[in-house]
């Protein structure tokens, strides 16, 4: 089992860029893939990026060449670098840990564990 906890959220201007984090906790970080999600309100949530066990990574289209996902296995800790914000990437994310560690996954249903979330907000 293992924990999850985001950080580095906050309110940012147009054009900004934030540097998420999510840290975890527990045993075995390196064999899970992990996943960002996001939720804005009203909206269903939807994929952002995800990273293998292996350092495989996949985008969002709409977050391809804005936002870059990492992790470090030694710190047990994932990143989100958002640059080039925009309003419509407002919302809550969330970070989430799929036990498929070699898998792509799009879709949240793939992941056992999730953060509480950190919110975004970008102002125009």
């Amino acid at each position: 089992q293992v924990s999850l906890v985001e950080s580095g959220g906050g309110l940012v201007q147009v054009g900004g860029s934030l540097r998420l984090s999510c840290a975890a906790s527990g045993r075995g970080f390196s064999a899970y893939g992990m996943g960002w999600f996001r939720q804005a309100p009203g909206k269903q949530r939807e994929f952002v990026a995800t990273i293998t066990a292996t350092g495989i990574t996949s985008y969002a289209d709409s977050m391809k060449g804005r936002f870059t996902i990492s992790r470090d296995n030694a710190k047990n800790t994932m990143y989100l670098q958002m640059n080039s914000l925009q309003p419509e990437d407002t919302g809550v994310y969330s970070c989430a840990a799929n036990p498929n560690r070699f898998r792509i996954d799009r879709s949240p249903m793939a992941y056992n564990y999730w953060g509480q979330g950190t919110q975004v907000t970008v102002s125009s």
